[in-house]
């Protein structure tokens, strides 16, 4: 498979069209045969050579049979659902709208920048934040910054997050459904990522929101594809901190997972210098902040805007948290180096990124690039686990249970539809090869359940 050889081999960072690759290679497009034949060489001696043989012939070729069963399988879509939450997103929608406009003395449309900078900065004297070239901005960010200012902002807000929900997933999705089947057949693209990740296109269903009640709702209108079946979800629970835990070799880290401790309670204990069983919630969402933060190469600034504190107490929890785990220090530092040293980092697997702009004279250029150093061997080796738990979940499930359709990944997640009868079979299964995907020096644990749609079924 030369797309996947190039991608692996050669990554360009974009979708490519054959007769682009072709011409870079500098060969004939008119013989597209032999061209790809001759691409198929260089590629394969250059796998070869940088140890990547492996992954393209043990992991990325066998996830192709994975991808294209899934596609083919699609998911179902409870229609009469769909149709009530459409139905109860225009009234709501409508209900805010009343109330907007009520609130700006005129009618509105809260997505128009230039007619809602009129109302909000001019006529209510609202303090204006950012001016773009076409006037004040009315970003989601300006907008969540003065929320508390006046009532119409969180109104606008709410109206425009319901307005996305409905016209990208609800209407969006409908002509995306197959009228015969119910099912959709979301496209997974496996060469288009630079840390290895899936992703999905046609519709997108690896960015159906999580962190708010709106956007989970949206998951209440996937479900198995028949009365009898149910839908099975497993995830690995922190699987990024725990490999961090393991590459770093941090032991308070290791201990805390082997021990099955609350790691950012731990966190938070240390940062703030309290006993973990007076850490408060807000301890522990900050806590949790740091630590997920780190793993992306947060800066203090990045951290402030996160948690809405100032910089410099921002900067004193970075601080701290790297005192108290100071291998971690080293470990990112380390990636870092190696970038800079050799313009890549690799993945357990070896899996390659290129990392151009680590050596670039623009700061905040240089700033990415030093920050993708710091997380891609994490986030690119978490992407590789779940490869390994696809294929070998997959290769099982036509074995023990091939009435078991496995439908969906959503990074850390797997689901599959099965009938109800083999739910506790299938959960085991799930459980046994995502968590037997690797051997680390931290236990990986999944966390499974189902239900009967996807939302229940998390």
């Amino acid at each position: 498979d030369v797309c996947i050889e190039k991608y692996l081999a050669d990554f360009s960072g974009r979708e490519e069209k054959l007769e682009e690759v072709i011409e870079f290679y500098g060969l004939r497009k008119d013989y597209p045969a032999y061209s790809l034949f001759k691409i198929h060489e260089e590629l394969h001696g250059k796998l070869v050579d940088e140890g990547m043989l492996d992954l393209y012939e043990k992991m990325e070729l066998p996830l192709c049979d994975v991808l294209f069963d899934m596609e083919r399988a699609g998911f179902k879509v409870d229609i009469n659902a769909l149709t009530e939450m459409e139905k109860e997103y225009d009234a709501r929608i409508n209900v805010l709208l009343e109330k907007i406009t009520e609130l700006a003395g005129e009618k509105i449309n809260p997505n128009s920048t230039k007619q809602l900078a009129a109302v909000l900065y001019e006529k209510l004297g609202l303090k204006s934040g950012k001016k773009t070239k076409n006037g004040y901005s009315t970003g989601a960010e300006v907008l969540e910054n003065i929320e508390d200012e006046h009532p119409i902002i969180p109104l606008i807000l709410k109206y425009r997050q319901l307005q996305k929900l409905l016209s990208t997933y609800i209407d969006g999705f409908r002509p995306l459904i197959d009228k015969k089947t119910g099912l959709i057949h979301t496209v997974f693209n496996q060469a288009v990522t630079s840390t290895g990740r899936l992703s999905s296109k046609e519709p997108n269903l690896q960015n159906i929101p999580v962190r708010d009640d709106e956007g989970r709702e949206i998951r209440k209108f996937f479900i198995p594809r028949a009365a009898d079946r149910v839908l099975v979800s497993a995830d690995y629970s922190q699987i990024e901190l725990r490999l961090l835990a393991h590459y770093s070799g941090c032991e308070q880290l290791i201990k805390a997972f082997c021990n099955e401790e609350d790691v950012h309670a731990l966190t938070a204990s240390q940062v703030f210098g309290v006993p973990v069983s007076e850490v408060t919630t807000a301890q522990r969402r900050s806590a949790k902040a740091v630590n997920f933060g780190i793993i992306y190469g947060i800066s203090e600034y990045g951290l402030a805007k996160n948690l809405k504190i100032p910089v410099k107490v921002a900067a004193e929890y970075i601080n701290k948290y790297f005192e108290t785990y100071p291998k971690v220090k080293e470990y990112m530092n380390a990636n870092v180096e190696f970038a800079k040293a050799h313009g890549y980092v690799t993945t357990a697997f070896n899996r390659r990124r290129v990392i151009p702009e680590i050596s670039s004279t623009n700061y905040n250029i240089r700033s990415f690039g030093e920050r993708a150093a710091m997380n891609m061997p994490l986030q690119g080796t978490a992407a590789d686990i779940i490869k390994i738990a696809m294929i070998n979940v997959f290769n099982r499930l036509k074995e023990q249970s091939p009435d078991s359709v496995l439908i969906l990944q959503v990074h850390d997640e797997l689901i599959i539809d099965c009938k109800e009868s083999e739910a506790a079979k299938v959960e085991k299964i799930l459980a046994e090869e995502m968590q037997g995907a690797v051997s680390l020096s931290v236990p990986l644990t999944v966390s499974v359940s189902s239900g009967k749609n996807w939302f229940a079924a998390k």
